[in-house]
């Protein structure tokens, strides 16, 4: 067994367990992800009867006393095959890092990794339900995701962007479909958000502030047309599902165009 030590945030946790769920399905080895084997049960994986805190405790203190290797990748480019061959070598060990990347493999079996991944039926009831009531007469749905938290330290604070800003694409995005009647999903991190400044600011625009938990934002993100926001793999996991547009906005100046518009299998390889 391959024990998957993810680290970051949830949709990080996702992409990275994806790299090596790939890598084994092409070696004939199981995996099993630490982090969802106890935290996050929002998706299909967690219902996988291996995926379950005893063994997520068991590889932890295993790998801690040395009893089963573990493999890091932590250095950006860095040669594979002396690691691949040490996770052919061993029945059980644990591999981490922020830098593990089978890209070609991932797309081999990301129709896999989507399924493993799909939303809990009550999450995805949950928000059917406010998707149909809040975009009724519409039929354009725009995702805007809004990172602050760390990412005024991220980069030095390089995409971290003010409300002002955040105006400015929405009416931008929303110019783009002058012939569609859009609503627009706001989500993100900043409880804080003066969401009076956006209505203020975006009147005759129908938006809307779902308030979800991360997994009902993502789901909701995931069932819309086009998504914008700062790079994150918040939003490129949302676009894995169904393969939707995505707009990374990489300034404060950057201007909305429908060449911006990237897809999961070309983005996902260009993480900035």
């Amino acid at each position: 067994m391959i024990f998957v030590r993810d680290k970051g945030r949830m949709c990080n946790n996702i992409l990275q367990y994806g790299h090596v769920y790939a890598w084994g399905r092409e070696h004939g080895r199981d995996t099993l992800s630490m982090r969802f084997a106890y935290k996050y049960k929002y998706f299909n994986i967690s219902r996988q009867l291996k995926h379950n805190f005893l063994a997520y405790a068991s590889a932890k203190y295993a790998a801690k006393a040395g009893l089963i290797p573990t493999v890091t990748f932590d250095t950006p480019g860095e040669p594979t095959e002396e690691k691949e061959q040490i996770m052919l070598k061993h029945r059980n060990l644990v591999v981490e890092g922020w830098e593990v990347r089978f890209y070609d493999l991932f797309l081999k079996y990301k129709r896999e990794i989507i399924d493993l991944f799909a939303f809990d039926g009550k999450i995805k009831e949950k928000v059917d339900s406010f998707i149909a009531s809040s975009s009724a007469g519409t039929d354009i749905r725009l995702g805007v995701h809004i990172r602050r938290g760390d990412y005024s330290r991220w980069q030095g604070g390089r995409y971290f962007y003010d409300d002002a800003t955040y105006v400015r694409v929405v009416r931008d995005l929303v110019s783009l479909f002058p012939d569609n009647k859009p609503t627009v999903y706001i989500c993100g991190n900043d409880p804080a958000l003066d969401k009076d400044y956006y209505r203020k600011n975006l009147k005759g625009i129908n938006v809307v502030f779902p308030d979800g938990d991360q997994a009902e934002d993502l789901y909701l993100f995931s069932a819309c047309d086009y998504l914008v926001g700062p790079p994150s793999t918040f939003t490129l996991v949302a676009s894995m599902y169904r393969d939707i547009p995505l707009w990374w906005i990489d300034s404060k100046d950057s201007a909305a165009s429908l060449d911006k518009f990237g897809k999961f299998d070309y983005l996902f390889r260009h993480i900035i």
